[in-house]
């Protein structure tokens, strides 16, 4: 069995910022800023259920294409569903799946429910630390 330094419980941040799909793109960028963070996940009416992620690159995008941030919501984007992975999944196997599908942040989710999100950083740092204990 891995060890958590192996795999994704070990390097997620399990203090997710959350929006809803009706926010505007603006409160959106705001908790960005707030949380100190580069992603959010987008979910369903209970917060747990991911139906997205936004990117401060996503913000990046729409302000490049003209949108009034405080009249479009984040459900106006056209984002992807989430690739997720679970707890247990080794780092390695995240690495590969983001490097795969060229996504920077992965939702985990623990029996169907979000319980964190790791991004490309942690990844890089959960798979450097690996290299120096083998």
């Amino acid at each position: 069995m891995p060890d958590s330094q192996t795999t994704v419980a070990g390097i997620m941040r399990s203090a997710t910022t959350t929006v809803d799909p009706d926010s505007h793109v603006a409160s959106a960028a705001w908790l960005m800023k707030r949380a100190n963070d580069s992603a959010l996940v987008v979910t369903t009416d209970d917060g747990r259920v991911p139906i997205a992620v936004i990117t401060d690159a996503d913000i990046s995008q729409a302000v490049a294409d003209g949108r009034d941030l405080n009249e479009t919501r984040i459900n106006q984007l056209h984002l992807s569903r989430p690739v997720v992975v679970q707890p247990g999944t080794s780092v390695a196997e995240a690495a590969e799946r983001m490097l795969e599908l060229s996504l920077t942040h992965l939702p985990v989710l623990d029996d169907g429910r979000l319980v964190g999100l790791i991004d490309m950083a942690a990844v890089c740092r959960g798979l450097l630390q690996t290299g120096r204990s083998a």
